[in-house]
């Protein structure tokens, strides 16, 4: 397989700046992954469950300090 990624990229550099551009679009493009599946589905719901409660003023905020704090206390004593 590296091989073959070798020749591939030898072959590439031979494009034409613009169309290596596009070659690396799509590549890229192909390492998205597409989020549909019911994981995905329940982390969007999630999120804007969260977002709206911020919104709304109806979360429980905590402070980033306090957060950090108490995380070093229980990594402490545990």
């Amino acid at each position: 397989m590296a091989d073959l990624v070798a020749e591939l990229a030898e072959r590439a550099k031979a494009l034409r700046p613009e169309d290596r551009v596009r070659l690396l679009d799509l590549l890229l493009e192909s390492l998205q992954e597409p989020r549909d599946s019911p994981a995905d589905e329940a982390d969007s719901k999630e999120i804007e469950r969260r977002v709206a409660s911020y919104e709304l003023g109806s979360a429980k905020l905590h402070d980033a300090d306090d957060v950090i704090a108490e995380v070093e206390r229980l990594l402490r004593s545990g």
